[in-house]
């Protein structure tokens, strides 16, 4: 038998008997063989759970300027794009960009961000000349797969050396057009080599190179409670005095002054912010030994990926110079494998949009400084020049940004409890002094006056899985084990990690038995989990499943099953300590909680902004 093939029987009734097989295509789809759904090969239509493949035709037939952009015409694949390199998928209606209820595994390596503890599209996944299948499980599936396989897994599965051999490159060339951000051009190319030294040896690398230019985001609607307001009378400063643009960050900064209402800052737009170049690297490199000149193989492993992307969470993040490793040791039999990996990421050069925009606006001039500017033009051009409305506000916004005051002799307000803080004219948009100061900000990790995000985490996991259909001939019985342990390293930028780096634990054990009834046209599956989180209690995952196939070949199929899934609070939802301004991102461990401290800035008005000032006991 052979994928792809029909299955072929021979009788040998004698040791010198010369045997010829020839295999015969399968012409049929319905046949085709797949593993993830119950860790052994098995017909797809006898299958436990859902499932859905993409093979070696589909992935070199897709449309799509990627494979991985071709898994959105699987049934039930729904992608959120955050930019045009980071896109996450999403099944049976759970949509969301962070999508920590799906796992991604990638030659049996957790694709997830330690930090983030979700997928990072396909930065540090499998170039698509060296992508064997794809597997898509739906569905719930912890009762194998442990904690966050709650709506879906994907498989992707890389090429062998010792089957798949030789030199193999790609170049792919196009355009993107949009109003915001013009003609630019793309760049795809990669390049495979693999090689059988002999029948002992193989080894394989790759190497993938992609730029583009991100689609910029230019929309300028007013946020308002949450809401979006289309209403021309409320889109800009010109015209609304409060107005907190959705894709312009700085103007989040407001505060509310005695006759006057409430004012915000003059944002920067998100082009000005970042240069949108999206740019991903990926390599890999493999040896493999199969000592014994059977199905004893063991699998040395390292992936890296880096490059430039967008990241649309609580706020926007630019994704600068990120970097990914991962490596792996894999023994495996006919029976068994047993894997361990290791996960560390650096978030490089990446900075919090929102953040830099705001200290970029205080660099230039305090919020006490630029709101007391503003209040003081704001009254004197209305009692002295007669201003009302829309003209002393943009009069006012005028003195505070850029220091002139026509007709009215103003200075500049200096802080008597803050002589030093700075009072210059807002920095334009690009010019030189602009770009020094997000420079200065990109690379503070201190959001009070910095927006850089430092982030250095990883992740050690080990798994083990044991058919023993040798030792037991009544069912087919699989046992198996997973351990997990996060290292979250911040420096305290993100989690609550100021003085160390934060670790925790989690473990998983399962069994599951298979066995075929009624003349094999019966399938019976049932498996069961259990995982433990360090903070929390254990939880078991069941399933149960029974396959009927009717007809002569078995093609008529009903399929009968209960499977349950569950998730672990992320990494972020136990110990984030964020501050993002308007609100302040907390994780519940009670570790936790006794860590993040918060105090909130106070103008000399006794007035609370609303963004706030981060101070940490």
């Amino acid at each position: 038998t052979s994928v792809g093939y029909a299955l072929q029987t021979v009788s040998v009734s004698s040791a010198s008997q010369a045997i010829s097989v020839s295999l015969i295509a399968e012409e049929t789809q319905l046949n085709e063989i797949v593993v993830s759904a119950s860790r052994t090969p098995e017909r797809v239509l006898e299958s436990p759970v859902t499932i859905e493949r993409m093979g070696l035709a589909q992935i070199k037939n897709t449309t799509a300027s990627t494979y991985y952009d071709g898994l959105e015409n699987l049934k039930e694949v729904h992608f959120n794009t955050s930019s045009f390199s980071f896109k996450s998928i999403n099944t049976r209606g759970f949509a969301t960009v962070s999508n920590t209820r799906f796992m991604q595994l990638v030659d049996g390596m957790d694709n997830s961000s330690p930090a983030l503890n979700f997928v990072l599209g396909n930065l540090i996944g499998i170039s698509e000349l060296d992508v064997a299948s794809v597997e898509l499980l739906p569905g719930a599936s912890s009762a194998l797969y442990g904690a966050n396989a709650f709506n879906g897994i994907l498989f992707m599965n890389s090429k062998s050396p010792f089957t798949s051999q030789g030199l193999s490159t790609y170049f792919k060339y196009g355009q993107t057009s949009q109003e915001a951000a013009g003609v630019n051009d793309y760049f795809d190319v990669g390049i495979r080599a693999a090689h059988v030294f002999n029948k002992y040896f193989a080894a394989k690398t790759n190497f993938t190179f992609m730029k583009a230019t991100e689609w910029i985001a230019n929309d300028k609607r007013n946020v308002v409670g949450g809401g979006l307001y289309t209403d021309p009378s409320n889109i800009g400063h010109d015209v609304n005095q409060n107005y907190d643009g959705l894709n312009s960050y700085g103007d989040e900064v407001s505060t509310f002054i005695a006759n006057v209402g409430q004012v915000s800052r003059t944002g920067y737009m998100e082009k000005d912010l970042n240069d949108n170049t999206i740019r991903n690297v990926k390599a890999d490199f493999s040896l493999h030994f199969k000592p014994f000149d059977n199905d004893f193989e063991i699998i040395l492993q390292s992936k890296f990926g880096t490059g430039n992307t967008i990241y649309q969470g609580a706020n926007r993040y630019a994704l600068k110079n990120f970097y990914m490793n991962q490596n792996r040791i894999e023994v495996k039999g006919k029976n068994f494998f047993a894997r361990a990996y290791m996960t560390a990421e650096d978030a490089g050069d990446s900075y919090d949009m929102r953040f830099a925009a705001w200290n970029v606006n205080r660099a230039a001039k305090a919020d006490t400084n630029w709101f007391t500017d503003y209040a003081r033009a704001y009254q004197l051009s209305s009692a002295v020049l007669g201003l009302n409305g829309y003209e002393a506000s943009n009069y006012a916004r005028t003195f505070a940004d850029t220091n002139i005051s026509p007709i009215l002799n103003l200075t500049p307000f200096v802080d008597p409890n803050n002589p030093s803080a700075p009072t210059l004219p807002r920095f334009l948009a690009g010019s030189p002094e602009f770009k020094n100061a997000l420079s200065t900000i990109a690379q503070d990790p201190d959001f009070t006056k910095g927006a850089k995000f430092t982030d250095r985490s990883k992740l050690y996991h080990s798994d083990v899985n044991y058919n023993l259909r040798d030792v037991i001939k009544v069912a087919d019985v699989q046992v198996g084990g997973s351990y997990r342990q996060y290292v979250m390293d911040s420096e305290g930028s993100i989690f609550t990690d100021y003085d160390a780096p934060i670790t925790y634990t989690e473990l998983g054990v399962y069994s599951q038995v298979q066995k075929k009834l009624l003349n094999d046209r019966l399938k019976f599956t049932g498996s069961v989990r259990y995982d433990k989180s360090q903070n929390f209690d254990g939880n078991f995952s069941p399933r149960l499943a029974f396959v009927y196939s009717a007809g002569a070949n078995k093609n008529h199929n009903i399929r009968l099953s209960y499977q349950t899934g569950f998730r672990n609070p992320t990494t972020q939802d136990q110990y984030i300590g964020l501050d993002l301004g308007p609100f302040a991102l907390i994780g519940s461990a009670p570790d936790n909680l006794d860590r993040y401290v918060e105090t909130r800035a106070v103008s000399a008005a006794g007035q609370a902004f609303t963004n706030g000032e981060i101070g940490r006991a």
